[in-house]
């Protein structure tokens, strides 16, 4: 069976994937536009994660102000491709993630961004907690292991829970749209800005 162009360019536009992909998944399909479109959902998460590593030079710089005002962000967003970078799906991540960062105030991206000065004065307080709670100092160490994951996962906004959607992290709500669009997907950095602080 022969592919059109048209129906490549279609499928390209309705999922963000790559045009051979798009190409491929209409060949398999027998030009079923609707089986395709499945198909590549299936296979874009497995993608992703062998994409991580590509580099991510294109983007854009997304903002987000609160109804009040007093809360704003400047987020970075990067992909692969300026076509991404214009993408539908790409510029509403890009405005959930600001909006996030708005409500959720998260220290850095990921756990690796905390500043250790802030990690280590953490450290400190909960073992001071565990130490004062009882428990036996054997244990202690796993403890604070244990709470400085969920702190972790407070903090770093790759770890905190989406605020629109809690089942789902942020860093897998990055992941299922680097999976529809094709492309590796970084969030490089934010600034959140609260009036008074």
């Amino acid at each position: 069976m022969e592919i059109s162009a048209k129906d490549v360019k279609e499928l390209r536009e309705r999922t963000g994937a790559g045009m051979m992909d798009c190409k491929k998944a209409l060949t398999e399909t027998g030009g079923d536009m609707e089986k395709a479109i499945d198909l590549l959902r299936a296979t874009g998460a497995a993608k992703a994660a062998k994409r991580a590593g590509r580099e991510a030079r294109e983007g854009a710089v997304g903002s987000y102000v609160h109804m009040n005002a007093r809360v704003g962000v400047l987020i970075e967003v990067n992909c692969e491709t300026d076509f991404v970078a214009r993408n539908e799906a790409f510029q509403q991540l890009i405005k959930d993630l600001a909006m996030h960062v708005a409500a959720m105030n998260p220290l850095a991206v990921s756990p690796d961004g905390i500043p250790s000065d802030e990690v280590e004065r953490e450290r400190a307080v909960q073992r001071e907690v565990v130490k004062n709670e009882g428990k036996p100092e054997n244990l202690w160490d796993k403890i604070v292991d244990g709470r400085m994951k969920k702190w972790f996962q407070e903090k770093a906004l790759l770890e905190q829970p989406f605020v629109k959607d809690p089942d789902v992290s942020v860093g897998q709500l990055v992941q299922s749209v680097s999976a529809k669009t094709g492309e590796n997907i970084v969030v490089r950095r934010f600034q959140r800005f609260a009036l008074g602080e």
